[in-house]
């Protein structure tokens, strides 16, 4: 399994993985997605990393139901759009099956902090990395560890330490089932 994530210090605490860096933003995370998929040809992807949360105190972890890209949300637009995409169900149970404490969510995709408003959990490449797996044919979740309130001013109170931990812990418990 190929643990995919925005930053190193999102992969800071993940031992014992196949890991990588995606970039941030959900376009720079699709892209180098599938990069690494067509290279490293993994059999699954757990993709993670930290995320904001209104109303979910930190560092609890959030399972994606889906991954909803709100950025191309526009109930006014004729266009189609590929807003929202599911993670593979059977590793999505299993997931959830080493992790039964995570909250089973929704997770917003949006290129700006604060841009996820339709969701209760936002985070900004989810929608990237899953559509690319989707397209690739390799089964894919987003797990994401609360570190703040969107919509908190003040970075200088958010946990990232503990956020940062808490998904090392997480992956080790999924890699471990």
């Amino acid at each position: 399994m190929l643990v995919v994530a925005a930053t190193e210090r999102e992969l800071a605490h993940v031992r014992d993985a196949e890991s990588f860096v995606c970039g941030t933003g959900p376009v720079e995370a699709a892209l180098q997605t599938a990069r690494a998929l067509a290279e490293l040809k993994p059999d699954a992807v757990l993709h993670i990393g930290i995320a904001g949360a209104r109303g979910i105190a930190a560092p609890a972890l959030v399972l994606g139901s889906e991954s909803v890209y709100c950025d191309v949300i526009d109930p006014s637009s004729l266009l189609k759009r590929i807003e929202r995409i599911l993670p593979d169900a059977a590793l999505f149970g299993r997931v959830h099956a080493a992790l039964p404490e995570a909250h089973v969510l929704p997770i917003a995709t949006a290129g700006k902090v604060g841009g996820g408003a339709a969701c209760e959990v936002e985070a900004m490449e989810g929608f990237g990395v899953l559509r690319a797996c989707a397209l690739g044919g390799v089964p894919a979740v987003e797990l994401r560890a609360v570190s703040n309130a969107p919509d908190e001013a003040d970075r200088g109170t958010w946990s990232f330490e503990d956020a940062f931990a808490a998904l090392g812990d997480a992956v080790a418990r999924v890699l471990a089932s």
